[in-house]
């Protein structure tokens, strides 16, 4: 057998009809139909079971449907890998990335340009882990950066570090004069919060409600630079990752670290366990745990 034919068998099944298999594959139904009836001959058992109105898998052909699928899987992920090693090389890498990783991720990549400085970077805004989990079994992007915490057999997941989720006020604030806030403090506060779908939403609606209190918000929003502005104006406070307020930012608010055991994240690396991944960019996986542990070191 060969893969055409194993092709035009899987066609077969997943339309369970001749004449709509033949158009799809841009083939007469005369010679699909020959197609199936020499594998079966070279197989020396039937695959389906035919009747004037269905058609139905026989055990060997349930089988077959079932290792074909697996391989045709692996020739086109292989076509895909082998297009990126012969036709791109590694002049390209796609990172699916999070808001919050914005003050860290250019500085790293600052210092690869340095060793690779022909490589293109593309990053996209990956959230939600089932994006996440498309994004790299579609070869989308060769890694993603998240905070989500992925359990899939085929990706590699990375703990890159923790960090706390502090509160974010304004400079004139009144409770800028705590050295730490609770949640009661801030439950009564106009709130800023990421829209529904957002992990961090969740781990701040979880804080609340461990400590039996309510939040009063205000405005949701998708992107954290947006309530950083909305903080600015006095029209809330809010919640935010602390990495994401590093350098300029930080000057232009207030943090307060928030006595709460729930108010701490995890970022995580992920990729494929079994994808073909460049030296290039294995080296990129390792700058990036160099840059952190000298951070947090």
């Amino acid at each position: 057998m060969d893969l055409k034919q194993l092709q035009y068998f899987v066609s077969v099944i997943e339309h369970m009809n001749f004449s709509k298999a033949a158009e799809k594959l841009h083939i007469s139904q005369p010679s699909l139909s020959n197609a199936i009836k020499k594998l079966e001959h070279e197989i020396g058992s039937p695959l389906l079971e035919r009747n004037t109105r269905n058609l139905h898998l026989t055990e060997a052909g349930q089988l077959l449907y079932e290792r074909a699928i697996v391989v045709l899987k692996n020739i086109e992920i292989l076509k895909l890998e082998i297009d990126e090693v012969v036709v791109h090389g590694t002049s390209e890498i796609t990172i699916g990335v999070m808001d919050s990783i914005k003050y860290w991720l250019p500085k790293v990549i600052a210092e690869y340009k340095n060793r690779y400085p022909k490589m293109v970077f593309h990053l996209v805004d990956i959230l939600g882990s089932e994006l996440v989990i498309n994004s790299l079994k579609s070869y989308k992007t060769h890694l993603v950066i998240t905070n989500q915490l992925i359990d899939e057999a085929d990706l590699e997941v990375k703990c890159l570090y923790e960090e706390r989720l502090v509160a974010v006020l304004p400079l004139n604030h009144p409770l800028v004069e705590k050295d730490k806030l609770t949640i009661a403090d801030i439950s009564k506060e106009p709130f800023i919060i990421s829209k529904e779908g957002f992990q961090t939403r969740q781990n701040i609606l979880n804080a609340f409600e461990k400590d039996g209190m309510d939040i009063n918000i205000q405005f949701e929003i998708e992107r954290l630079e947006t309530a950083v502005s909305l903080v600015r104006e006095n029209l809330g406070i809010s919640i935010l990752p602390e990495k994401y307020l590093q350098g300029p930012t930080a000057k232009t608010i207030v943090l307060k670290e928030i006595d709460s055991a729930y108010l701490r994240r995890n970022v995580y690396l992920v990729y494929m366990k079994n994808r073909h991944l460049p030296l290039a960019i294995h080296q990129l996986f390792d700058e990036i745990e160099l840059f952190l542990s000298e951070k947090t070191s």
